[in-house]
């Protein structure tokens, strides 16, 4: 592939993105994660996409916010890996899916439920959405290295916020429940809304994706104490983030050499 025009909705060129990106959903968190980095820049700010690139380490990272859901995370994948990305490390927030997993843990997310509509485009629902091995393994070293409590499992990628949080009203409120309680039974550690179209789309373009999650919100959606409230701050994820990302420069820089 030989691209040299900027991207229609993410504004972006070749060269003006490192290898590694990190994925919020939020482009708030753009700036803060940016922050992070040696010597950053702000590159384009175009709907819901806003990009900063830097250097850790003495290597060209990235950040992207994707918006909210598959369709415009998708987007933003497709379009920076034409312009030369090709490791992704989605960074948000999610509620807890088991009753043992508390706000302000960690989650690290190895495999997610496609229980969205924009991954089936990709590839048959049949066809599992998995993160890449070894960015997972450097996500969760960064994870344990905060001190948190970090839970390493399957994440459900939803399209309806209100489903999930509100699904009694919803026409098709006993689907949702009967769902979410196979989901729950299975094993899955929390809810978000990315995880799972980012990794298909990873899948279908040969190139690596992982994630991780803080999270904030209770199995049950019950309401949070004040003291959980206190939780929100992302300091010790985006700590998480960029630990796992270092880890994961170390290794390829290993591989390299060997």
């Amino acid at each position: 592939m030989n691209v040299t025009e900027r991207q229609h909705h993410i504004d972006v060129a070749p060269g003006e993105v490192g290898r590694y990106v990190f994925l919020p959903g939020d482009p708030g968190r753009c700036e803060p994660i940016a922050r992070l980095f040696d010597d950053p820049k702000l590159v384009a700010k175009n709907r819901e996409y806003e990009t900063w690139s830097g250097y850790l380490d003495g290597e060209k990272v990235s950040v992207t916010s994707t918006g909210i859901g598959c369709p415009s995370a998708a987007i933003a994948m497709e379009e920076l890996v034409k312009v030369g990305a090709d490791t992704f490390v989605r960074v948000g927030t999610s509620g807890a899916m088991q009753p043992d997993i508390e706000v302000g843990d960690l989650g690290v997310i190895q495999g997610a439920i496609r229980d969205e509509g924009t991954s089936s485009h990709y590839l048959p629902i049949e066809f599992p959405a998995v993160a890449d091995l070894e960015l997972t393994r450097a996500l969760a070293i960064g994870a344990r290295s905060t001190g948190k409590t970090v839970h390493i499992g399957i994440s459900q990628s939803k399209d309806s916020f209100y489903g999930q949080h509100e699904p009694g009203r919803m026409p098709v409120a006993a689907r949702l429940q009967e769902r979410w309680t196979a989901w729950m039974a299975g094993g899955a550690i929390c809810s978000e809304m990315e995880a799972a179209a980012l990794y298909i789309v990873a899948a279908t373009l040969h190139v690596r994706a992982s994630g991780i999650m803080k999270i904030f919100g209770h199995w049950d959606q019950a309401p949070m104490t004040p003291e959980e409230e206190e939780q929100g701050s992302l300091d010790d994820l985006l700590a998480a983030a960029i630990a796992g990302m270092r880890e994961m420069i170390a290794h390829d820089r290993a591989a390299a050499a060997a």
